[in-house]
């Protein structure tokens, strides 16, 4: 048995003294840290659920900037019986912090931080999304900074 989920995150930033800071969750109950992501609902362009699920696992807000690139991965869902495969395939943006209170964030998080982008980088337990950060580092460096 195998089940395909199609899902959007973000890798959302700020830049405070010329220092890029991005967000990470630590999901509920595992002591990893990821980017915030989660189903695209029936009919929902994947900006608007990336958007939406920053909002509810950070309690962010933002402005997409641009697509930054989708993984894809499996694993197991232990916890489903019977057990069964999950194929999963997300497309992450590039998210301009402009509101919110990682405190608001919902049940699923237990907590978000935010970290200078390289720790951020060392600190991200995926592989896969390791790489996202990366390729948002890139990105983050060729917007001009807005005067103070």
């Amino acid at each position: 048995m195998s089940r395909r989920e199609i899902s959007a995150g973000c890798v959302v930033f700020r830049r405070s003294d010329g220092i890029v800071e991005v967000a990470l969750i630590q999901p509920h109950e595992r002591k990893a840290w990821a980017l915030p992501k989660g189903f695209i609902e029936a009919g929902e362009p994947p900006e608007v659920a990336a958007q939406r699920e920053t909002r509810e696992e950070a309690g962010l807000s933002g402005t997409i900037i641009t697509k930054i690139d989708t993984i894809k991965y499996s694993y197991i869902a232990k916890w489903e019986k019977p057990a069964i495969r999950i194929f999963k395939i997300v497309t992450f943006y590039l998210l301009k912090f402009t509101s919110g209170d990682p405190s608001q964030h919902d049940k699923e998080v237990d907590r978000v931080e935010w970290f200078q982008i390289d720790k951020a980088i060392a600190a991200a337990s995926y592989a896969q999304e390791k790489s996202i950060l990366r390729k948002a580092k890139e990105l983050i460096a060729a917007i001009p900074q807005e005067p103070a």
